[in-house]
Parts: C-alpha cells; structure tokens; sequence
C-alpha cells in the first residue's frame, strides 16, 4: 500500500497563489502515476492534474490549465502542484493519489487510483 501525505493547504485571496506538496512512500517505483483530486461539498471528486513518474508527463483539466503546475522531486518523493491565479471554485479538499501503469487515456479517472491521502483544504476568498 502506498502511502500519499498531502501539505500546504491555506487559505489566500482570489489571484493568489499556493504550493501543495505530497510525500509519497518509497515503495513506489517509477511504474506510478500521482494524480491531484479536488473535492468540493455536494460535488463528486474530480482530477485536477496528474504526473506519470517514470516519464514525467503531465495531464491537466480544463480549469487547470495555464495556472497550475505538477512536478516530481524524485530525492524528496515528493509531489508538488504548484497553483496560481487562484479562483474561488478552486475551493476544497486537495487529495492526491497514486495508482500503478494507469492508462493514459484514463488518468481523470479516479477508480484507476487505488492509495489515496487525507486531503488538505484550500480555501480562496473573492
């Protein structure tokens, strides 16, 4: 089982910025995917961007775009989502996630992931 810690939740003001981070266990090999999930009340959790370690690519949504940015420390086994130009309905519980050989046609799909983390909340005000 993996084991995904996520930090550096906050809260800022709409146009801000924040950097989550989350440790990831050592026994994942470059095999894993880590993906970043968003969870707001009343909506089902949905992908926000992911990063295939053994290549390094990344995959956003829609709304990530342009403003958020996933990397991978390997010395640290740590992976960062830089986000900026924070909106309100950035709004929630950031989870991040780790499945192994995930297809890359499906990496949004939270069903592909199979180790998860607590979560850290983000709160931007308008």
């Amino acid at each position: 089982q993996v084991r995904l810690t996520e930090s550096g939740g906050g809260s800022v003001q709409t146009g801000g910025s924040l950097t989550l981070s989350c440790a990831v266990s050592l026994n994942v090999g470059s095999d894993f995917t880590v993906a970043w999930f968003l969870e707001r009340p009343g909506k089902e959790r949905e992908a926000v961007a992911s990063i295939y370690l053994d290549s390094g690519r990344t995959f956003y949504a829609r709304s990530a775009q342009g403003r958020f940015a996933c990397s991978h420390e390997s010395t640290e086994n740590t992976v960062t989502l830089r986000m900026s130009d924070l909106k309100p309905e950035d709004t929630g519980v950031y989870l991040c996630a780790a499945g192994r050989r995930v297809n890359g046609a499906l990496w949004y799909v939270r069903h592909v992931y199979d180790s998860w983390g607590q979560g850290t909340q983000v709160t931007v005000s308008s």
